[in-house]
């Protein structure tokens, strides 16, 4: 996994990127892929509980459909979707 955001002094939080083999992926399942979540279950509810923000704005939709150059974040971590390179 790459990451890019922070450099020293900055207050940008870190953003580690996620490479994903598809045009999309499913939020309940990027959530899991990025160990923001242990299951599909712990997914679920995160995302019921309006703890899962989507470019920012809460998403409560588990099978929201996610592209290359979103973001998400979790509790203050944030993953970036990035094409995974052949």
């Amino acid at each position: 996994m790459r990451f890019f955001g922070r450099s020293k002094g900055e207050d940008t939080p870190e953003v580690r990127l996620v490479e994903i083999r598809d045009d999309v992926i499913r939020l309940g399942q990027l959530l899991k892929l990025a160990d923001l979540a242990d299951d599909g279950t712990e997914a679920k509810n995160l995302i019921a509980a309006g703890e899962v923000l989507v470019n920012g704005e809460v998403e409560t939709r588990r099978g929201r459909q996610l592209v290359v150059g979103e973001t998400v974040t979790v509790h203050g971590q944030t993953v970036g979707i990035a094409a995974r390179e052949h």
